[in-house]
This record gives structure tokens, C-alpha cells and sequence, in this order.
């Protein structure tokens, strides 16, 4: 759906907007509650179908302002059912987004940027550069248009549990958009979503994620990838300029920030054949973190087009979570989920978007959808 810069994209806006919006034309506050239900709760983008809303109410909307979604180019469905979208945001950008169904949950994985700019060298996104930030609207509508691929109907339960701002970009360099659209996904109005069931995921944009600490309680993933500043600033080059001692102190102070118990932080760290995965790293990064309340998550690498790096051998990887819980500290070795779509970590905005770009449309897996 595309709109003119004239009206108000509703999309983008926390309750507290929503209803400064309405009281500018002297309408009560309670209508930002209504209109959110009907967007987030029923998956309704059409004024006219807002029916507990007065005719006259409804002509004005339609006259100033409207739900505009990203358009979608395409959708990959993966062997193991992990589901891909390629979403245009505007003539000259789009970004992937990708849900990964499981038995208990099912996990949206949405971006906040369009490309990345911290060239992180084992990412195939990063390897693409940086367009722009998404605006707030742009990363909500991801959860509003995946919801109705997925089929979720209005009052019934939805396919979507958890998100993880885990796409494209980093979500802290675009923090003042991604901080309204955490507050819709977490809003009982909004997406309603417990605060453990949306991570926000950094590569250390300390500042920022200190902002974080005080403004907005949600689960913390941190892309750690190496035990030590020398090695980080060469897979993860914002290390440069916050290095791990800083980083860690950051961390520390998001868990002792939060007001509930059993809060901890997720470091993710990919494994990279004979670049970070001996046993003596996984000293280092033992003791890295022994003081703060965490689980570390080992990704095995997935290759992309250009790379030098290699996945570590599975035994490598099984070695190194050992050591890691025998030091105390909960290891998981993270499944790697759509592979064959290049929906996997690290791959996003890699192969799908070329064929895309030169038309080639009919690849095994890749269809056109309308929503």
C-alpha cells in the first residue's frame, strides 16, 4: 500500500503518538486504543472496516492519514520450513525478513537498516554497505505483514511468538526509530508481547545500548564472535571503538538495570574454523564473561558468496560448548534453519535479492506474493 507524504503513517506510532494525534483533531484518547486494535490485534489496514469508529471519523482518516506496509517481492519457503520475504520499502530499497517456525515458538527475524554499516567480516550483509535506516513503520510493518502471510486471524492465535531485531543492520545505530517500534511490539494495545519474547540483537554500540538500559527492558543479544580486542577488531570492526572491556562493563550494567529476576545476556559467537574456535579462545572467553549472567549461543558459520572463512568441523564446535559448561556457563549450538533460501544467520540480502534484481524469478522456492 503507498501513500502520499501528506498523510500520517498510523503504523509508526506508540500509543502516547497515536493519541497526540487524535487529540489534535478533538478526538478522546481512547481512539488511539481502538484504531491499535484494530491494526495490531486484527490485522486490519482499511479504515472503512473499523466499524466501531463514526463515519465522520472515518473520512477524516482516509483524508489525513493511512496504513502504509511494505510491499512484498517475494517469499522463499526453505525444506525445513523456515519462510524468507524480500520487502520493498521504496524505489530503491528493500530488506529480507525471515520467520523460522519451531514446535513451541515461532520466531520472526526482522531488520532495521537496509544493509549495514558495521562491516562485519564474516556477514554478508555488512558486505552489501549501508542505505538507510528504516523508519519506525517500515520495521513494524515487517511483524504486520508477515502475520498475514502466515494467516493469523483477527482474536486467534498467531503464528508469531518472539521477534528478534536479528536482520539486516544494526538496531542500536538506528535507535530512534527501533525504540518506538520495541514499545508497539511490547504495548498490550500493540503486539503485546512479553519482554523476554522480543531480543534486541547489538555488535556494541555502547552508547546506545546504555540508553537502552534506562529507556526499554527487552532481551539482550550481544554479537560477541571473539574473546579478545585483537581479534574482535578484526571480525567485528565497531570493537575499534568500544572495545570488550567497555563492552562488558555496558553489559553489567543492562542486567543490574533491569527490575525482574533472571534476566541475562545472550552472547553470540560464530564459529570460525581455526579463526576463534580453539580451546584456548574458549578460555578466554570464559573468563570474558564468567561475572555477568549469561548463556553463550555458538553459531556455526554460514557461508556466502566471497568468504574466507569456513564453518568449524561439528566436533570443534561440540569441544568448545564442553569446555564452556564446564566452566559453568550455558552453551547451545544454535541449529542452523534455511540454509538452502540463504536465510540463515549471517546471509540475509545475499543471493535472493540478486536474482531479484535481474529477474530471475523462477528459482526453486521463490514466488511472488500480494498481501
Amino acid at each position: 500500500m503507498r501513500g502520499t507524504d501528506a498523510k500520517m503513517n498510523l503504523l509508526g506510532l506508540e500509543r502516547r503518538a497515536l493519541e497526540v494525534f487524535f487529540a489534535g483533531s478533538g478526538e478522546k484518547p481512547f481512539r488511539a486504543r481502538q484504531v491499535m486494535q484494530w491494526i495490531y490485534h486484527r490485522g486490519v489496514a482499511d479504515f472503512d472496516t473499523m466499524t466501531d469508529l463514526g463515519k465522520p471519523l472515518r473520512a477524516w482518516l482516509k483524508n489525513s492519514a493511512e496504513i502504509r506496509l511494505p510491499e512484498v517481492i517475494s517469499e522463499q519457503i526453505a525444506n525445513d520450513g523456515t519462510r524468507k520475504w524480500l520487502l520493498r520499502m521504496d524505489a530503491a530499497n528493500s530488506i529480507e525478513t525471515v520467520f523460522i517456525p519451531d514446535e513451541e515458538r515461532g520466531t520472526l527475524c526482522i531488520s532495521s537498516q537496509v544493509g549495514c554499516a558495521m562491516d562485519c567480516s564474516f556477514c554478508a550483509t555488512g558486505k552489501q554497505g549501508f542505505n538507510r535506516n528504516l523508519s519506525t513503520a517500515e520495521i513494524v510493518g515487517q511483524v504486520w505483514v508477515a502475520n498475514r502471510l502466515l494467516g493469523a486471524a483477527p482474536g486467534g492465535e498467531r503464528a508469531i511468538t518472539n521477534i528478534v531485531l536479528m536482520g539486516m543492520g544494526e538496531p542500536l545505530a538506528n535507535y530512534r526509530n527501533v525504540l518506538p517500534a520495541l514499545g508497539i511490539f511490547l504495548d498490550d494495545f500493540g503486539y503485546g508481547l512479553s519482554k523476554r519474547r522480543v531480543t534486541l540483537s547489538t555488535s556494541g554500540l555502547v552508547p546506545n545500548l546504555l540508553r537502552l538500559a534506562e529507556e526499554c527492558d527487552v532481551a539482550l543479544a550481544v554479537s560477541l564472535h571473539a574473546p579478545n580486542d585483537a581479534l574482535r577488531d578484526i571480525l567485528v570492526p565497531i570493537n575499534k571503538v568500544h572495545p570488550l572491556a567497555e563492552l562488558m562493563a555496558a553489559c553489567r550494567h543492562y542486567v543490574r538495570s533491569q527490575d525482574h529476576r533472571h534476566v541475562h545476556v545472550t552472547f553470540e559467537y560464530v564459529m570460525l574454523d581455526g579463526v576463534n574456535d580453539t580451546l584456548e579462545q574458549a578460555r578466554e572467553l570464559a573468563e570474558l564473561v564468567r561475572d555477568i549472567p549469561c548463556k553463550v549461543n555458538l553459531i556455526p558459520f554460514n557461508t556466502f558468496p566471497g568468504t574466507r572463512y569456513r564453518r568449524s568441523p561439528q566436533q570443534v564446535i561440540d569441544r568448545f560448548a564442553d569446555y564452556l559448561w564446564q566452566k559453568g556457563i550455558v552453551t547451545v549450538t544454535r541449529r542452523t534453519r534455511g540454509g538452502d533460501i540463504d536465510a540463515a544467520c549471517g546471509q540475509l540480502a545475499g543471493k535472493v535479492q540478486d536474482r531479484i534484481r535481474r529477474g530471475e524469478r523462477k528459482t526453486r522456492g521463490l514466488v511472488e506474493v500480494r498481501v
